[in-house]
């Protein structure tokens, strides 16, 4: 990538990454994910925030799955030429182990596919786990959002993954490296 962020860690995947599956989130994961959403945050969503912000038209929930449980979920927002991450979160038992990544990659193949750019989140400052694993994942912190929350004053990075307009697909893509050997002898 050209975007000056720090590329995705692209490497083979563990035991445990390969048993993880992707799949939209539907009415009957919402006991798992409320859990989840417990055990992670301090300030956590209700059933009924969950619930509010996935009947709006453009927001999406997606869940991770391992051995058929649920280890992790995330909201996102579709705007036109950005995707917002609203909530993300991956349970203890999947944490560090590639669950996370995984969600982020979907995510990040879908800005190739759907014609957006970027990908937005806001982190608490506090939330430091948060923030290196979104760094680690290719997003910069952006700006500072200050008193950006309604149960604290705590204030907010908003974070950014950008692709360039030169990034013809997605940085998970396999790559031909003998063009690029090619072009570098040129």
């Amino acid at each position: 990538m050209s975007s000056g962020a720090a590329p995705l860690r692209d490497e083979s995947p563990s035991h445990d990454e390969a048993r993880v599956q992707i799949r939209w989130l539907i009415r009957r994961d919402m006991p798992e994910v409320l859990e989840i959403e417990r055990e992670s945050f301090e300030f956590a969503w209700s059933e009924e925030d969950f619930l509010c912000c996935l009947r709006q038209r453009n927001c999406i929930g997606m869940v991770a799955e391992v051995d058929g449980a649920i280890a992790g979920f995330m909201i996102y927002e579709l705007h036109k030429a950005k995707l917002r991450i609203l909530n993300f979160a991956v349970g203890p038992s999947g944490r560090r182990r590639g669950v996370g990544t995984r969600m982020i990659r979907r995510l990040v193949d879908k800005l190739s596919q759907q014609r957006r750019k970027e990908i937005v989140l806001e982190v608490r400052e506090t939330n430091l786990a948060a923030q290196l694993f979104f760094r680690d994942n290719g997003f910069r912190a952006a700006t500072v959002l200050r008193n950006h929350y309604d149960d604290t004053t705590e204030d907010a990075y908003y974070m950014r993954f950008v692709l360039e307009q030169d990034d013809w697909a997605s940085p998970f893509a396999p790559r031909n490296r003998i063009s690029d050997h090619d072009a570098e002898a040129a």
